[in-house]
């Protein structure tokens, strides 16, 4: 997965977390580098770190327009 194509934006992601369990976030990715992701992290409300490694699954989060 291209990660850094992805800076800036908001993005779900599907990753295992230190338990082995699979969990779904929404997420805005800040930066990459030497293999952890640092993003704002909208369930806790607060930045986050996430291991590129356990990131199975990532999407773009398309704003719906109101009509």
């Amino acid at each position: 997965m291209n990660f850094f194509t992805y800076l800036g934006r908001t993005v779900e992601i599907i990753y295992l977390d230190r338990n082995g369990q699979l969990n779904q976030r929404k997420i805005r990715l800040l930066s990459v580098k030497d293999g952890k992701i640092r993003a704002y992290c909208f369930k806790r409300r607060a930045t986050r770190y996430f291991s590129v490694e356990n990131v199975l699954a990532m999407r773009p989060v398309v704003k719906k327009k109101a009509s």
